[in-house]
């Protein structure tokens, strides 16, 4: 998968878990850039990811996820047997 199309991909999850249809993501947003975005809202986000790609998140990912570009790497990543 290229790396636009889990942009777009993730655009859409972005959308639904925050609810809102107009969200545009870009790699450096952090999370205090997306309103609503706290801890109890990244585990939601983080599952609804991994169930759109079809991929686990290993706990060190997690744990350096800090803003939309560390996601899209470790997407890249996963799907690139990494």
């Amino acid at each position: 998968m290229k790396k636009n199309e889990v942009i777009d991909k993730l655009t859409v999850v972005f959308r639904d878990v925050f609810d809102d249809n107009t969200m545009m993501l870009t790699e450096t947003m952090l999370f205090k850039d997306i309103e609503g975005w706290d801890s109890l809202m990244h585990f939601t986000l983080i599952s609804e990811i991994e169930n759109a790609f079809n991929c686990k998140f290993k706990m060190s990912d997690l744990l350096r996820i800090k803003c939309v570009g560390d996601i899209i790497s470790s997407i890249c990543g996963e799907r690139n047997g990494g």
